[in-house]
């Protein structure tokens, strides 16, 4: 069933949005570098952990924008450099970008690298609660 069919009903009227979501969640779930963790840390909260190892704090940056949460690490290599002084070479040396779309009321609370491992922190917190009253007009002014 192709996912574009569910929000093209009739009955589901200013979805647009939620399936710009969907599309955005089912390209991040390509990616596979760096490996991420993801924790629940109760009361609403997560940690996303991302095995950054090699990379400096200045070198990874963290962002949300419209509800999608982007991280991304680059290296500073010098061009031409060669890795002649490797006999193997396993520890990925490579850039990227993860990102993670982010539920309404989302917030990221902290970001911190301890030991080769990005901890990313989010909360949920308790939204407002408030009622709206819609006033009936009638048809006849």
């Amino acid at each position: 069933m192709n996912r574009g069919l569910i929000f093209d009903s009739p009955f589901l009227l200013g979805f647009e949005h939620t399936r710009n979501l969907v599309e955005r969640a089912a390209k991040a779930a390509a990616e596979s570098y760096p490996p991420y963790n993801v924790e629940d840390l109760g009361d609403g909260g997560l940690r996303i952990t991302l095995a950054v190892a090699g990379f400096a704090p200045d070198q990874l940056q963290v962002t949300v924008e419209d509800r999608q949460l982007v991280i991304a690490g680059r290296r500073d290599g010098a061009p031409g450099k060669t890795d002649e002084a490797f006999l193997h070479r396993g520890i990925a040396a490579r850039g990227f970008i993860r990102s993670f779309v982010l539920a309404d009321g989302m917030v990221v609370d902290d970001a911190t690298l301890e030991h080769g491992l990005l901890h990313i922190d989010l909360a949920r917190p308790e939204p407002e609660k408030k009622v709206q009253t819609i006033p009936i007009r009638t048809g006849r002014q």
